[in-house]
């Protein structure tokens, strides 16, 4: 049960360097290739203005990653890693539009690994879902919203959403809880540039190096903690603009 698991058993269960938003440079890769890379920076995201969520849908996603990825003496839950501003950048971009997949119709529920199969965007289906959400809520719990509920009732909501026992209006729980876990995640561990992963607490937490150019000194140095400290895609300066000013 997603909800239950610790910090520490969640990073047993591995996290991809790949997945993480800012990748590990290839060992032979020749420093003169990387000197135009800021030309295809990413735009950074600042401040917390919302640019998809409406203040109560981000009230709500803020509670859930607080309850996937919990505060503890090891570091700030999601919330406060900024996993919220880091869905909303990307429910109002390419990624919530589903842009360059294929959404014509038949729709049908595939196998596992065949990717989405839905006839609704991420976008839509995290609008539908939190607006089924509040509804369920309200009628369950005397017009409180999830936000506001004990974590103990948020836990239950959860754990039946990741089940798919959870009735919400028609809407698919089990598909929503699995699309909200992996942005989870994704916001938790990505590169701060795209608003999550504040402070880069993701990467201190289990030692990742971040967008360094070249640790090639430490590859083969298992189990012991890389010294240096990440670094963000925003920070290194062999990813920065050359000053051309005279």
């Amino acid at each position: 049960m997603a909800v239950s698991v610790n910090r520490r058993s969640f990073l047993a269960c591995g996290v991809s360097f790949a997945a993480l938003g800012a990748a590990a440079p290839a060992a032979a890769m020749d420093a003169s290739l990387w000197t135009e890379d800021w030309r295809h920076m990413p735009t950074p995201v600042t401040g917390d203005a919302l640019t998809y969520f409406t203040a109560a849908e981000a009230a709500t996603v803020d509670a859930l990653a607080d309850r996937l990825i919990p505060s503890d003496d090891l570091s700030p839950g999601g919330k406060d890693a900024g996993v919220t501003i880091y869905i909303d950048r990307q429910l109002s971009g390419p990624f919530g539009r589903d842009q360059g997949l294929y959404m014509q119709p038949p729709f049908a529920d595939g196998f596992p690994g065949q990717g989405p199969q839905a006839a609704i965007t991420p976008a839509q289906r995290y609008r539908q879902t939190l607006a089924a959400l509040a509804d369920y809520c309200h009628s369950a719990y005397m017009g409180k919203d999830f936000a506001s509920l004990p974590v103990a009732e948020q836990d239950k909501i959860i754990t039946a959403m990741e089940a798919g026992t959870l009735q919400l209006g028609g809407m698919n729980a089990k598909a929503f809880f699995q699309l909200l876990w992996q942005n989870v995640k994704e916001g938790f561990f990505a590169d701060p540039i795209y608003g999550g992963n504040r402070g880069m607490v993701g990467w201190k937490l289990i030692g990742f190096p971040g967008a360094r150019y070249d640790y090639r000194d430490w590859i083969d140095r298992h189990n012991e903690p890389y010294p240096n400290g990440p670094v963000g895609l925003a920070d290194h300066p062999d990813w920065q603009q050359p000053n051309t000013g005279s």
